[in-house]
């Protein structure tokens, strides 16, 4: 608004000072040109461009930037009052003011309540009257009878009362757009981050001041393609969320609520991290070293093998999944996300396996293909545990090399060498000194056959076995977290400041078409 109001003083200078001489015209006949005129606007201009630098720069509150909108309108409306009823103040029963236009404009640039909306127009629409008074006390004629000057005003005061419609419909819209971000007893805040099944968002807890974050999953992207089944995916919802938060491992992200709204969006509220995904972690400073790459690991490990003995299985680790944090005095703490809709194992007995095939739709397989299993790409109706194995040691593929185990530019070809191509053992692509008997556990985790994998718990203690160059040792880590992420600074303006000199810098990027959560339709038979 500050620039468009600036734009508008400029072309006035330029119509005076440039055109006018241009056409002919002379000054000498209008009283206020070039002085006051030329002061009036170059105030104006000055004025919208301090608020536009103070507003870009300076970062104020929402509420003090509404305070400087409303004040540069105001102040707007005195100038072009003053400017308007400089010389001579001639009334016909045909005029209007220009204020009749700030006046209408306002409430839809400045959003305010109705009753400060009618205050300041009211402010706005009595400048033309204080103006005509300033002009009579100095003595400038006033060639107007008193009912004509009278009724030259009234038109400031109807666009007053038209004013208090798009105050009070945008008013209105407000408190329905902040209701609709209240799920709970949370209320949305700004937006963390969307994935392909749906957007984190920072939230605040109505009482406590506990924070937290809240993501929203839209059904369509679970396959839900119609009522019925949107109903099974409420009622999976529920239960998968339900059985996720009785997980109590610390680094399985903590679940403090969930359920599904009006529309028909599932929401679950977990812990708000302070940290950030192994995939920011690798794009931002490059492949880390096999010792830190096992501590990661291992941490991870601790949440898969808990959820497995439970009977969950999590179907979408990937390094965006899995974040680094602090967390009270621990830097470095691997927590796992995602785990509000895990799928049952069959595992579990009888009883359990044939309620979640009555309640759990076969019909779609979800999963991201860069870190997708074999069973899981050939749409098999059952997988188990081995499909989380699988993708961590995706996982550790990236954190090793910053590379995908394979490349691919469509999911479908991706979906195939996870099926048919051996991976390249991970030291042959970076430069990071792996050990062998890292490489051959990271292969091993790739393997084509699940019988081939270790479980979760047999990878904890494998990886503490690997004779690692140096061990990951919270002294080391806190030092990393001093150099690139110090308590004081915000999370959202990570940017690394001294890259370690084991660290690779080539860094290939993930594909849009491959990492993200992938849908794969059943096939004919199947239906």
């Amino acid at each position: 608004m500050a620039l468009s109001i600036a734009a508008i003083w400029t072309v006035i200078l330029l119509m005076a000072n440039v055109v006018a001489p241009l056409l002919g015209h002379h000054h000498d006949r209008t009283m206020m040109w070039p002085m006051p005129g030329n002061l009036i606007a170059v105030i104006g201009l000055a004025i919208c461009l301090a608020i536009y630098w103070a507003v870009r720069r300076l970062h104020p509150p929402p509420a003090t930037i509404l305070n400087l909108g409303i004040a540069l309108q105001v102040a707007t409306a005195a100038l072009v009052a003053i400017l308007t009823h400089w010389g001579p103040v001639a009334v016909t029963s045909g005029g209007i003011s220009w204020l009749c236009l700030i006046i209408l404009v306002q409430p839809a640039i400045v959003p305010s309540s109705p009753l400060r909306t009618f205050v300041v127009s009211m402010l706005i629409a009595t400048m033309d009257p204080i103006a005509v008074w300033i002009a009579y006390m100095r003595g400038v004629p006033i060639h107007a009878e008193p009912f004509l000057l009278l009724w030259y005003f009234v038109p400031n005061y109807i666009s007053v009362g038209l004013a208090m419609i798009p105050s009070h419909i945008i008013t209105n819209l407000g408190q329905q757009v902040s209701e609709a971000r209240d799920l709970g007893n949370y209320q949305l805040g700004e937006l963390l981050g969307r994935g392909g099944m749906g957007e984190v968002y920072r939230a605040r807890h109505r009482m406590l001041a506990r924070p937290a974050a809240i993501k929203l999953i839209r059904p369509e992207t679970l396959g839900a393609a119609n009522p019925a089944m949107a109903r099974v995916m409420v009622q999976r919802f529920h239960r998968e969320a339900q059985a996720a938060a009785s997980l109590r491992s610390p680094h399985t992200i903590s679940l403090y609520d969930f359920g599904v709204n009006d529309e028909g969006t599932f929401y679950y509220v977990m812990e708000l991290l302070e940290g950030f995904d192994l995939e920011t972690l690798i794009r931002t400073f490059g492949p880390i070293p096999d010792g830190r790459t096992v501590y990661l690991l291992r941490s991870a490990c601790r949440s898969l093998g808990e959820a497995h003995a439970h009977g969950l299985i999590h179907r979408d680790v990937k390094p965006s999944n899995i974040y680094t944090c602090r967390l009270g005095l621990n830097v470095d703490f691997i927590k796992v996300l995602d785990f509000g809709l895990v799928k049952m194992s069959h595992a579990e007995g009888s009883d359990n396996a044939e309620r979640s095939t009555m309640i759990t739709s076969p019909d779609v397989t979800t999963g991201t293909p860069a870190f997708m299993a074999p069973e899981m790409a050939l749409g098999e109706p059952t997988v188990g545990s081995p499909v989380d194995v699988y993708a961590l040691g995706c996982v550790g593929y990236w954190l090793l090399t910053g590379k995908l185990v394979f490349e691919a530019d469509t999911p479908v070809k991706m979906m195939l060498r996870h099926i048919q191509s051996p991976p390249v053992p991970p030291s042959e692509v970076t430069e990071i000194d792996v050990p062998p008997e890292l490489d051959r556990l990271i292969l091993q985790c790739l393997a084509k056959d699940p019988a081939q994998r270790p479980t979760a718990v047999e990878l904890i203690e494998a990886l503490a076995a690997i004779p690692v160059r140096e061990h990951w040792t919270r002294e080391r880590a806190e030092a990393w977290w001093e150099i690139h992420l110090p308590v004081e600074a915000p999370v959202t303006e990570l940017r690394p400041k001294t890259p370690l000199a084991t660290m690779h810098t080539e860094k290939a990027p993930l594909s849009p078409a491959v990492s993200a959560p992938f849908v794969v339709a059943p096939r004919a038979s199947e239906k």
